[in-house]
């Protein structure tokens, strides 16, 4: 007699495979890493992360401007104030110094003659003042990359926390996994083996050996991206947002900050205080207060952003420039889709882009292809874009630089961290940048202008940039893998 309820389809399949007891296990283990990649790619930021303040009234906003560019007879000249601020802001605080640093090392790249210690600077300077004020909170956020997840010794590191310096290292799997054709993997196999300074296997940055631990790591392609000081200034407390890593092998890059006061750096604080509590550490810090605002001058305002938040502003300033407004981008990456989009929008509504790009030439002694920044100027070359590139000679071009000029001459000014990448503003690092919003002749607009003009226009016989023709790259494969890569997270960009 036939069966008037025959089993169901998911019921047949479960009949099947207890039947093959190993094509069970192969398909529970390819359904749990299915669940472990996808679950880790959308799980949500920690608690504090993806921050958007509102705009705070800022005092003592400073445009910083680290640049390296060719001379009229060939060669290469730098002129730096970004770490030469932030050494004087630490020297003069008394309360509380915070910072958060992606890269703090003297490895990564061969340096010489022609770099400066920034790591040693800073780490210096943070130990000088703890033991000038032995009961000030002195604190040092930074990404494992700087042990190379435990991979290598940081004596450095080791001498600051030995002197009283609270350092906390980012704990990174705490955040979504922006590889997780990897990521998957090594949740599930790889994660809980840790490391050792054992290793047997070339060093990816020269030195030491290190194990294969640490590259079974490093393909998680994620970071505590972020570059920012918070110090108290007398009865005011400042803040910091850079594009500059305190790294012995990038201080010849060309890089960006805004210094601010207020209560900004308030906000700024608090991004770092998520970092410390996601990392395991309860901050202990003090609690600054800020003065009312009322009688404050409300000429420039900063607001604090991170993680998406960085990229829906993007795309909220690129979306609402109008025809001839003025919009000029300087950027080491640029490769998130829904930003080129907008970009090639706001051209075609008769906005005023320009776009001023490394030319991913160089990265720390090593050569590479040109990919995404190449790939992405022919896309928009070809709509018609103005495109110019840093003339770079090993060192990058570093910066996150957006400046917008509405037509009643307000600005907005967007410098930090992030680079423009799926990787950078989907959630996957931690980013921090600062949103600067005044009038168009606010003494520090006026010098974030002329800064984009003089690298585009090669102003006072200082090279700094050469035409689209120099670097062009028609090649379509070129172009797909770069789509490639940053639709699935397999890349370095």
């Amino acid at each position: 007699m036939a069966d008037k309820h025959p089993p169901s389809r998911p019921a047949r399949l479960w009949r099947k495979l207890r039947n093959r007891p190993l094509k069970s296990l192969l398909f529970l283990v390819v359904l749990v890493y299915l669940g472990t990649a996808i679950g880790h790619v959308y799980k949500p930021l920690p608690e504090g992360l993806n921050a958007d303040y509102p705009p705070r009234a800022a005092e003592d906003v400073d445009f910083l401007v680290d640049a390296t560019w060719i001379a009229a007879d060939r060669s290469q000249q730098q002129n730096t104030e970004i770490f030469e601020r932030v050494i004087e802001l630490v020297n003069q605080a008394e309360q509380l110094v915070v910072v958060e640093m992606f890269l703090l090392n003297e490895f990564a790249g061969a340096s010489g003659a022609d770099h400066r210690p920034l790591s040693s600077m800073l780490l210096d300077a943070l130990i000088q003042k703890k033991a000038q004020r032995p009961g000030m909170t002195v604190v040092l956020i930074v990404d494992p990359f700087n042990r190379l997840y435990g991979g290598v010794e940081a004596p450095a590191l080791d001498e600051a926390e030995a002197a009283g310096v609270e350092v906390i290292e980012t704990r990174l799997s705490a955040l979504p996994d922006s590889n997780p054709v990897w990521s998957g993997i090594w949740r599930l196999c790889c994660r809980f083996l840790g490391n050792s300074t054992e290793g047997w296997l070339p060093n990816p940055v020269g030195g030491e050996s290190v194990s294969l631990r640490t590259y079974l790591t490093l393909l998680n392609f994620k970071a505590n991206h972020r570059k920012s000081l918070v110090v108290d200034q007398g009865t005011s407390w400042t803040g910091l947002v850079t594009t500059g890593n305190a790294h012995d092998a990038s201080s010849r890059h060309s890089n960006v900050g805004v210094v601010f006061s207020g209560a900004a750096a308030i906000d700024l604080l608090e991004t770092m205080r998520a970092t410390a509590r996601f990392s395991g550490v309860e901050p202990d810090w003090p609690i600054p207060e800020v003065q009312s605002a009322a009688g404050q001058s409300e000429d420039s305002l900063a607001r604090v952003l991170s993680e998406v938040s960085i990229r829906e502003v993007i795309l909220e300033l690129i979306d609402d420039s109008l025809e001839g407004e003025r919009l000029d981008l300087a950027l080491f990456y640029l490769s998130q889709r829904d930003i080129i989009e907008s970009i090639a929008a706001a051209h075609r509504r008769g906005v005023d882009v320009r776009l001023l790009m490394d030319p991913n030439e160089d990265a720390f002694g090593r050569k590479k292809d040109g990919v995404p920044n190449r790939q992405v100027a022919l896309e928009l070359h070809d709509q018609g874009i103005p495109i110019r590139w840093c003339n770079t000679r090993g060192e990058q071009c570093h910066y996150k630089h957006l400046l917008h000029i509405d037509q009643d001459q307000q600005a907005s000014l967007l410098v930090g961290s992030a680079n423009y990448t799926r990787r950078n503003l989907d959630g996957f690092n931690l980013e921090t940048q600062v949103l600067i919003e005044a009038s168009a002749d606010h003494a520090q607009i006026i010098e974030a202008a002329r800064f984009f003009d003089q690298r585009w226009s090669n102003e006072g016989e200082r090279e700094h940039s050469l035409p689209y023709a120099a670097y062009e790259d028609t090649s379509r494969w070129r172009y797909w893998r770069y789509r490639f890569m940053e639709a699935t997270g397999l890349s370095t960009f």
